[in-house]
Parts: C-alpha cells; sequence; structure tokens
C-alpha cells in the first residue's frame, strides 16, 4: 500500500456560500480521502485531508481550484497527525 499522509488545508478567497464544502465532501468521498471541511468566523475554509499520497494530492488539487462560483485566492497547507478512526469526510460546524 503507498504512503498516507495527513494535511490541514486553510482556503482563502471567495469560498463561503458557494458550495464549497458540500462539493468538497463529494469529492472527497469519490476520492476516498477522510478528514474534516468547516467554515472559518474570517471567511475562509479549513480542512483536513488524510488518505493516500497521490489521492489526497488530488484533493488538494481540487481544493486549489474549488466548485463554480468560488474564487480561490490562496491555500495554505501543514502536515498534521492523521486520526485512524475518522469514519470518512464530513462536514463540520463553523470554528
Amino acid at each position: 500500500m503507498g504512503d498516507h499522509k495527513c494535511v490541514r488545508v486553510i482556503i482563502t478567497g471567495i469560498v463561503q456560500g458557494v458550495g464549497f464544502r458540500w462539493r468538497a465532501r463529494r469529492t472527497a468521498m469519490a476520492l476516498d480521502v477522510h478528514g474534516w471541511i468547516r467554515n472559518r468566523p474570517d471567511g475562509s475554509v479549513e480542512a483536513v485531508l488524510q488518505g493516500p499520497s497521490n489521492l489526497v494530492d488530488e484533493m488538494l488539487d481540487w481544493v486549489s481550484k474549488g466548485p463554480p462560483g468560488a474564487v480561490v485566492m490562496g491555500i495554505t497547507t501543514s502536515p498534521c497527525e492523521a486520526d485512524p478512526d475518522l469514519p470518512d469526510f464530513q462536514i463540520l460546524g463553523s470554528g
């Protein structure tokens, strides 16, 4: 089995109110990437993505563009500790 990784991502731009979280969840579920996504009070979106490195990279490519209607101005990534108990990809409340 390939390498796995976990990445925390902050996405800035016009990323709230455009279906970003729901489309991200659908994309992550199709890729079998686990983690979560939520809106932040500052207007950005935060996500944790974990799974096989190549699939997490595909998901990072998707979040760097976002769904139609989104305008991604930037993404910041940092490694995070994988949580083996994450069941799938969840949308969390704002945080």
